[in-house]
């Protein structure tokens, strides 16, 4: 399904997040009726090693508890409200699992999955994703991306025809990611550099290797206007809507 995915592509970053709070399955479900091509999601694993979608390492952003999301079992995280803080209409939505959204909407979109074990780089995230992902027949619908190289390798190993997406941090943070030094470190199929790093040259030195460049997080009418003018291969974006209004005018 990567290959048949249009471009640009629309990834709903998680979730549509614009209009429902973020990596919940209500943003996930609407990111599906709205039509995006793609969901984002942010994966992490909890205290006693459930794969929960959440993306901060702490939970006071996104829900009414304190701490840090590894300090906590799968139990405790499914009490906290993850709806309130975005509005009344939502209270009560929960952190959902990764099984939870790849059952509820794996087999009607594609899903870029985000392995985002930043604080533990070599735990057991990458396999027990890869494992769900198998176990549910998706492997043909889902990417993986981190900044961790050593999690997509990881997968590469036990995955190797599903595509992975490098992500890169802005300015010199990000500097190994866009050269050399990342494409020896992890066989990528896209880069997913910050907007601020995406501009034309990038873009056709990718694909110039057959490579995508995926971009985020992209929200403005006129970055997204300008980006799919240089030809990008794909955004993340909290607004889908608005990505796709914009598409259709540049791309008719």
């Amino acid at each position: 399904m990567y290959q048949q995915l249009p471009r640009p592509t629309i990834f709903a970053h998680r979730g549509s997040s614009a209009y429902a709070p973020e990596n919940t399955l209500a943003a996930f479900k609407l990111a599906v009726s709205q039509n995006s091509d793609a969901i984002e999601l942010d994966a992490k694993l909890s205290a006693d090693g459930e794969i929960v979608i959440i993306h901060d390492q702490t939970l006071e952003r996104t829900t009414d508890g304190r701490g840090k999301v590894a300090d906590f079992p799968l139990e405790a995280i499914r009490d906290l409200d993850a709806g309130s803080w975005f509005g009344a209409e939502f209270q009560g939505e929960k952190i959902p699992t990764l099984t939870e959204v790849l059952e509820t909407v794996g087999w009607k979109t594609f899903t870029n999955i985000e392995l985002t074990n930043y604080a533990s780089l070599r735990d057991e995230l990458p396999d027990k994703a890869v494992d769900l992902v198998k176990q549910l027949g998706l492997e043909t619908r889902v990417l993986f991306s981190s900044f961790n190289p050593l999690a997509l390798r990881r997968v590469h190993q036990l995955l190797p025809n599903v595509p992975l997406g490098l992500l890169a941090l802005p300015g010199y943070r990000g500097t190994w990611a866009r050269s050399w030094l990342g494409r020896l470190m992890v066989p990528y199929q896209a880069l997913h550099p910050e907007i601020s790093d995406t501009n034309a040259d990038v873009i056709l030195q990718q694909q110039a290797r057959d490579r995508r460049v995926h971009t985020w997080t992209v929200n403005s009418p006129e970055d997204m206007n300008q980006l799919f003018k240089v030809a990008v291969d794909g955004i993340f974006t909290d607004d889908p809507l608005l990505a796709q209004e914009i598409r259709a005018q540049v791309i008719p």
